[in-house]
């Protein structure tokens, strides 16, 4: 019979082994502190589900005005207006200014790319393959 010092968590070691070679390349590659902080605030916006449909719209639509994404968005233009501000801000999206208009599309391919595969991710899982 073994005791609860014996059983081992499904996500843990069963023995603990490091192997120091492997760390050292690991933690040499890994992304500096301020780069890793950013990443995360890209990632936050991404994980609120208000700005990821303005952003998805984006996606679909190209540039958009603030009217045309409230209205595929089902939300209000002041909710959208607040979204694409932050979304700016951290360069998610860009904007262009035709006289009173403001067009927004998406700021770059890289945005394009992570989106394209966090939806190709997601139905993935949706397939079961």
């Amino acid at each position: 019979m073994s005791s609860a010092s014996d059983v081992v968590a499904p996500d843990a070691c069963a023995v603990r082994v490091v192997d120091a070679a492997k760390v050292a390349a690991v933690s040499a590659s890994l992304p500096d502190g301020e780069t890793i902080t950013e990443l995360a605030q890209v990632f936050g916006l991404l994980s609120d589900p208000g700005r990821l449909r303005v952003i998805t719209a984006l996606l679909e639509g190209g540039e958009m005005c603030v009217c045309d994404i409230a209205a595929s968005c089902g939300h209000s233009e002041s909710a959208v207006s607040h979204a694409l501000r932050l979304l700016r801000a951290n360069r998610v999206v860009r904007v262009r200014r035709a006289g009173r208009m403001a067009y927004y599309r998406l700021d770059d391919s890289h945005v394009r790319l992570l989106l394209d595969l966090a939806l190709t991710h997601v139905g993935h899982g949706e397939e079961g393959t």
